[in-house]
């Protein structure tokens, strides 16, 4: 059942899978040379063999589309505080950024699913592609919470580390 009125922040399952979430992508970024070495050895023809942090990285990306699935049906139940705006613009590029991180944290794990386990190249491509994507929203989106926190002083950041009502 989708919630009527916004609430006025975050719930704690909210902010904690937000800070999970961050963990565990900054942990696939920082141990990704393991799994890139095991892809190597696998398009070569060569057994991967077991590598934890090749496990790490699996398991990491499963983890990522779960809590992503999660977060999405907490919003669709609970709803989100409204969006602190600027202006317009700055409203529809934070949209837009939020939609782009949603849609990549499901993405990713799914193209790296099928590169791995299909062992699909394309899908291996792609997953790379996917990365630079992602990246490049998380900066934004640090950046746009960093404005709000510094230049803006709006209390944007605040909603993302205390649970409100």
């Amino acid at each position: 059942m989708p919630v009527t009125t916004a609430p006025t922040g975050y719930s704690r399952p909210q902010i904690a899978l937000h800070w999970l979430v961050f963990a565990l992508i900054a942990q696939q970024y920082l141990f990704k040379d393991a799994m890139s070495a095991a892809w190597d050895r696998v398009t070569d023809g060569l057994e991967a063999g077991f590598d934890p942090l090749v496990l790490a990285h699996v398991a990491g990306g499963a983890l990522v589309l779960i809590f992503a699935l999660w977060r999405l049906t907490l919003r669709a139940r609970h709803g989100v505080p409204p969006a602190i705006e600027a202006n317009k613009l700055q409203g529809i590029l934070a949209k837009l950024t939020h939609v782009g991180l949603y849609a990549l944290m499901i993405l990713m794990p799914l193209s790296g699913s099928v590169a791995w386990f299909g062992r699909v190249e394309t899908a291996a491509q792609g997953h790379n592609v996917l990365k630079i994507a992602l990246l490049a929203l998380i900066a934004l989106h640090v950046v746009g919470a960093l404005y709000h926190q510094f230049l803006l002083r709006d209390g944007t950041l605040a909603r993302m580390r205390r649970a409100q009502g």
